[in-house]
């Protein structure tokens, strides 16, 4: 009776563990097994300037959110080979763990290589799409929201440079200047077309289309873009009216922002005494201005005083910083009447004479979003750049650091989770909104 339990079923049995294992180990890259079961959430809408997230499955009652995130642009790239993907999981993880809410990150690798996700116009690299499949899920198992942005103005991942070389390889005339990224009808239905092939992306984890997934915060349309080519910027203004509109018209549940660093233009000639010098206004953009468009849902703000005042002592940069986060909140309350979102800010271990200049500098960001919660205010949040885990040093910069390796500034990230959750959630359910307690 042994022996023939062992023929005929615990054989076979092992069979199949060890054929599944054998299958996994060599062709793992190239499977998905599917989400039965993901965590329930509500997408996040915008009442006036508040962020804002229903209650209850029926809608009737929302909460006002105010964010406290961090940016880790590497997530879509670490997460094409299997080897690699437990780093991602690790930053989701941590990152909830720290009380952090939103995560913002590319969706975007325009050009060549086995890293892309775009080879060509319109082309995709379906395992990079896995990968970007695979952050999505993760987020949203770990109860995390997640700002994906859609280009960048850099060179690098490709970037708006890339779109341009597409249009010279194909025989288009366009013009010498990367800005024709912005103006030419072909480079701009590239966009398009990329656009529309992310929104209507369906997970292959999941099957939810990527425009149904609750787990993403918004989108951003492009990162931190200049057009030095017309300082007026009136390209600019136009390609962010017509690209707000085309993605609004395929995906009317996610918020959407422009990507902005928040520089003030010429026409703003008040507020341009904000800026952190005379270069600021010649960039092409204007936060007022591309922030107003009426689809664009918030807006957006960059800080980095380290680099951009990098001759102003630390008293400098604070001081700086606080009228750069004041302005714009105000901008964002009286002016705009959106959320004001702070999707970088960073501060640099290399470049201050000592660790406690970086947490002033930190602090001030998060004290300035701190009061305006108190106040019910339009800054809705911030995002510090970037985070790390161990192991992914190629994508350091000057402002990124593994949050548990330095005990100061993982408490300051912390402290500030614990203390927004305090004065919107005291007495109330974070179901849904929060996988860890670090408070």
């Amino acid at each position: 009776m042994e022996a023939d339990w062992r023929d005929r079923i615990l054989f076979p049995f092992l069979g199949i563990i060890s054929f599944t294992t054998l299958l996994y180990l060599n062709f793992s890259d190239q499977l998905s097994f599917p989400v039965l079961w993901q965590p329930k959430m509500a997408f996040v809408g915008t009442n006036s300037t508040h962020f804002v997230v229903a209650e209850d499955d029926h809608g009737g009652n929302y909460s006002e959110i105010y964010v406290n995130g961090w940016n880790s642009y590497w997530l879509m790239e670490k997460s094409i080979w299997v080897s690699s993907r437990s780093k991602v999981s690790k930053m989701l993880r941590m990152g909830a763990q720290m009380g952090l809410t939103v995560c913002r990150t590319w969706a975007f690798s325009d050009g060549y290589g086995s890293s892309a996700l775009q080879t060509s116009p319109g082309v995709f690299n379906e395992r990079v799409f896995r990968a970007l499949d695979y952050v999505i899920v993760e987020a949203r198992k770990n109860k995390l929201r997640l700002i994906l942005s859609l280009v960048n103005n850099l060179n690098a991942f490709g970037g708006k440079t890339q779109y341009v070389r597409w249009a010279e390889e194909a025989g288009v005339n366009v013009s010498q200047t990367d800005d024709s990224f912005f103006s030419h009808p072909t480079v701009k239905d590239y966009y398009k077309a990329y656009i529309k092939a992310i929104l209507t992306r369906k997970n292959s984890l999941t099957g939810v289309k990527y425009s149904e997934d609750p787990a993403i915060f918004a989108w951003e349309l492009i990162n931190e873009p200049r057009c030095l080519s017309n300082s007026s910027a009136p390209v600019l203004q136009a390609w962010i009216t017509e690209m707000a509109a085309y993605v609004k018209s395929l995906d009317d549940k996610h918020l959407l922002t422009v990507g902005i660093e928040g520089f003030y233009g010429p026409k703003t000639t008040e507020r341009s005494k904000v800026n952190p010098g005379e270069w600021a206004a010649s960039l092409g953009s204007d936060f007022i201005q591309n922030s107003a468009v009426d689809n664009i849902d918030f807006a957006s703000v960059h800080a980095y005083p380290d680099s951009w005042i990098q001759k102003g002592d630390s008293e400098a940069k604070m001081n700086f910083l606080s009228r750069w986060v004041d302005s714009h909140i105000s901008d964002g309350e009286h002016v705009l009447k959106k959320p004001v979102l702070i999707t970088e800010f960073g501060s640099s271990l290399r470049m201050n004479k000592t660790p406690e200049d970086t947490n002033l500098l930190l602090k001030t960001v998060y004290d300035r979003v701190y009061e305006s919660a108190k106040k019910r205010e339009a800054g809705a949040g911030a995002l510090i750049w970037q985070l790390l885990v161990e192991g992914v040093d190629e994508y350091a910069d000057q402002f990124s650091l593994v949050a548990w390796d330095h005990p100061s500034i993982y408490k300051l990230i912390t402290r500030q989770s614990c203390r927004l959750r305090r004065i919107f959630f005291s007495g109330k359910t974070t179901k849904g909104l929060h996988n860890e307690d670090p408070c």
